[in-house]
């Protein structure tokens, strides 16, 4: 076998047909951190193939969606999609297909940033439509990652968007939610970090941090979602902010009863 065809035929096996424009795959897979330059000097990495793929495998998972559940509504619809497209899944789908050992990178992968895995998949996402086209695209996202890595009834019945829950909850209780970002760094491998707090009422709940905007913001609200279940205290004064007044004072703080 040719050194020629060796590429051709490992994308082959991964993706069950052979690619068109080999180049796309292998930008795919190629990390800001592996510091490759074109002949003209440019940076070569998979960061605007992930951007694209991103956009394609959430509006595929949305369509799927909504063809396989018809009678539900658009609160599970929005809730199952962000289980699948979420951080920690795509990482999971990307190790089961082995793309953890074709990504090409200068970075000590640790559990904190193996997010790039995850980015590596969609980036690949993105390569295929570029390569194939939409249709062959969704095909592919439905008989190679649906059918083998995603199973749709155990997301659909397991409830982790702590947003949703802690809007649904404001909601109820007539609170405004919001997020507030406290601060954007990078750790000591240079990727970024950021750190949110959720706020509810005017009172903020304790900072949070991930890799991306997304996680930092499910993390906090799940942060302030135990705070309002364990403290009494915290949720009282949420419930009363702004509501005190000589006619209709605050209930007594839990230890002054």
């Amino acid at each position: 076998m040719s050194r020629h065809k060796e590429p051709y035929l490992s994308f082959r096996r991964l993706l069950g047909f052979y690619p068109r424009r080999i180049e796309l795959y292998q930008l795919a897979l190629t990390h800001r951190s592996a510091a490759l330059t074109d002949e003209n000097g440019r940076k070569i990495n998979n960061e605007r193939l992930e951007f694209l793929g991103d956009t394609v495998f959430t509006l595929v998972t949305a369509d799927i969606l909504y063809h396989t559940f018809p009678d539900k509504n658009e609160g599970f619809l929005s809730n199952s999609r962000a289980q699948i497209i979420r951080r920690e899944n795509l990482n999971r789908i990307a190790e089961e297909m082995g793309l953890n050992a074709l990504v090409q990178a200068d970075i000590q992968f640790t559990s904190h940033n193996n997010y790039i895995y995850g980015n590596a998949f969609e980036a690949l996402i993105g390569a295929i439509y570029l390569d194939q086209g939409f249709k062959a695209c969704r095909r592919f996202i439905a008989e190679r990652i649906f059918a083998r890595y995603i199973d749709l009834k155990n997301i659909t019945q397991t409830d982790i968007n702590f947003k949703s829950k802690l809007v649904e909850w404001g909601q109820r209780h007539r609170v405004t939610i919001d997020w507030k970002l406290v601060s954007s760094t990078f750790d000591d491998n240079n990727n970024p970090l950021f750190t949110v707090r959720a706020i509810a009422g005017h009172i903020e709940g304790e900072p949070a941090t991930g890799y991306s905007k997304k996680e930092a913001q499910q993390k906090a609200s799940q942060q302030i979602l135990k705070q309002l279940h364990q403290d009494k205290d915290f949720l009282r004064a949420i419930l009363y902010e702004g509501k005190q007044s000589p006619e209709n004072p605050a209930p007594p703080s839990t230890e002054e009863k």
